[in-house]
């Protein structure tokens, strides 16, 4: 007697799916899946928080410096870093607060929708802040992972179900880009780094036709890390492009230009849009 066989369907073949013919697939489904989560919660706009994964909160800070002055073998170089990050913490807890305020404000907006919802990389560090400081207005908020070591996993703070991971960094990068309405920029490293230089790109080449404003927050960092004025001096940008961010040292300020921005042109300019 013959035994009879059944074939696996496509969709359920994983070794196909998993395969170099299946890629359009796959990056396809990072673009469909986030999609139908985001209309499914009537997320209709993000504000985007990016920063470094290395910056810890105050607490956090405090406890590990006293650790290390309180053990009379500490190297002089572990006390020094456990000092840095004491200082870097200031950026943890403005994330936190900026995070907070602006959650508040859009949750008092009379839309339908969830207007203005905090995104960020789903990480620790800034990105962690900013996910906590929405939490703790009581909001919904946005983490969007990658499949990298330093952020495998999400933060407890991000909502689990605006919780997304994602393989590709182009389609992380296209959520991020995609839905925004601002952009607030923390020191960060490599991958801060690459974010903000794309962004900037896309609004400076036109390709992002929206009204995008971007915080650039910490100045004392940003002007030791990137030298603007050597970029204009060497004529590689022009003086006008420098204005594509506003620079501050304070949350309020922050906040302001934020607010101001967002209620003149993205309130009436409802929804995902580049």
């Amino acid at each position: 007697m013959t035994t009879k066989r059944r074939s696996i369907e496509a969709y359920h073949n994983q070794e196909f799916l998993n395969s170099r013919g299946a890629r359009s697939l796959r990056i396809l489904s990072e673009y469909i899946e986030p999609e139908s989560r985001f209309d499914h919660y009537q997320v209709e706009d993000t504000v985007v928080f990016m920063g470094s994964a290395r910056i810890v909160s105050r607490e956090q800070a405090e406890q590990e410096l006293g650790e290390v002055e309180a053990d009379s073998g500490t190297d002089r170089a572990t006390v020094e870093r456990a000092r840095r990050r004491m200082e870097m913490s200031r950026y943890y807890e403005a994330a936190r607060e900026l995070a907070h305020r602006i959650t508040e404000w859009s949750k008092q907006l009379s839309d339908e929708g969830r207007r203005f919802v905090v995104c960020t990389g789903g990480g620790p560090g800034i990105m962690e802040a900013a996910n906590r400081g929405a939490s703790e207005a009581k909001g919904m908020n946005v983490g969007l992972t990658i499949s990298i070591p330093m952020e495998e996993f999400d933060n407890r703070y991000v909502t689990r179900e605006l919780s997304f991971h994602f393989h590709y960094f182009f389609m992380r990068k296209f959520w991020f880009a995609y839905l925004a309405k601002a952009v607030v920029v923390f020191p960060g490293g490599y991958g801060t780094l690459d974010e903000l230089f794309e962004l900037l790109t896309l609004i400076q080449t036109h390709k992002i036709r929206k009204h995008l404003p971007v915080v650039l927050f910490g100045t004392q960092y940003w002007d030791e890390v990137i030298n603007f004025d050597a970029l204009i001096r060497h004529g590689t940008i022009d003086a006008e492009d420098v204005d594509l961010m506003f620079r501050t040292d304070s949350v309020d300020d922050a906040y302001e230009f934020l607010v101001s921005h967002l209620s003149k042109y993205a309130l009436e300019e409802r929804g995902a849009i580049l």
